[in-house]
């Protein structure tokens, strides 16, 4: 048996997911990658994450390291590819990436300390997350792997409308009508196509001694700059929830983005989200489109 420790928090997801059987994937992808790139793994980091196993290591030079292997599926496929772009610019950087059929392992830099951005109140977030932001939007290289934001809004808007048809009339047919339409023209029309993390936030971000924040776990594609704020909003619950415009106009002033722009996507992601989260069904008809 081996003795790879699993956290608690990634067992739950997998048992809820249906696929506990990634388990012995993890324990023999950690385990490989621990002799082939000559690693001291450390235990798990706790309570850890849903999709990923993640643990501190150090290589024989002495380097302070993070080991992840993370199950493959489609939002989180060109991760590795996102960070070997950015090279250390406002993300952590890639040391060593090995893909498997079902698994992908990846040597990264270690932040430290290591706090989390979302211990700082959200007003400081706007800021940090503004800057992270504008620091990652670079041209996506011609001869790059990364699929277009058309690609995952097609996709998400799908998910929607199968849910919506197992459970109809939730939302309200005529708001999910305009928002996930909304959801699927809204990246054909930007006028900028940049490389996206498309979901930062402050979890998502990390007080570093090379840079003060550096973001983690990116989920890259390629388009409009406009959606990469929208994770952030989604966040900010309270604010979201008492004035969402408010809200949205202060990033798009601190990101320069158009404001009203920024308002069609928030009510589209807000519509494309109710079925699983009400609450956002309640946001997206206070912002809906006149």
């Amino acid at each position: 048996m081996s003795s790879v420790v699993i956290p608690a928090l990634l067992q739950t997801a997998l048992v809820a997911d249906g696929r506990v059987w990634w388990l012995e994937d993890v324990a023999r992808m950690v385990e490989t990658l621990q002799q082939r790139w000559s690693l001291h793994v450390g235990a798990p980091f706790e309570p850890g994450g849903q999709a990923a196993w993640v643990a501190p290591a150090r290589n024989d030079a002495g380097d302070d390291l993070v080991l992840k292997v993370a199950w493959r599926h489609p939002e989180a496929e060109h991760e590795s590819d996102g960070l070997a772009v950015w090279n250390g610019a406002g993300a952590v950087r890639l040391h060593r990436v090995e893909r498997h059929e079902r698994s992908i392992g990846l040597l990264l830099e270690r932040c430290r300390p290591g706090t989390s951005l979302s211990s700082r109140s959200e007003p400081e977030q706007d800021i940090v997350i503004a800057r992270l932001l504008r620091g990652l939007w670079v041209d996506p290289p011609p001869d790059g792997p990364f699929r277009p934001l058309q690609v995952m809004c097609d996709q998400w808007a799908d998910e929607f409308e199968q849910q919506t048809n197992e459970a109809p009339g939730h939302p309200d047919p005529g708001l999910a009508r305009v928002g996930i339409g909304l959801f699927r023209s809204l990246p054909s029309t930007a006028d900028r196509h940049v490389l996206l993390a498309t979901d930062l936030h402050a979890g998502n971000v990390l007080a570093a001694k090379r840079e003060p924040w550096l973001v983690i776990d990116p989920k890259p594609y390629v388009g409009d700059p406009t959606y990469d704020v929208l994770q952030h909003l989604l966040n900010c619950e309270e604010r979201l929830k008492d004035n969402p415009r408010a809200l949205a106009d202060r990033m798009a002033d601190l990101l320069n983005l158009d404001r009203d722009r920024l308002m069609l996507w928030l009510f589209a992601r807000c519509v494309q989200e109710s079925c699983l989260s009400p609450s956002l069904g309640d946001v997206a008809r206070t912002i809906a489109p006149g």
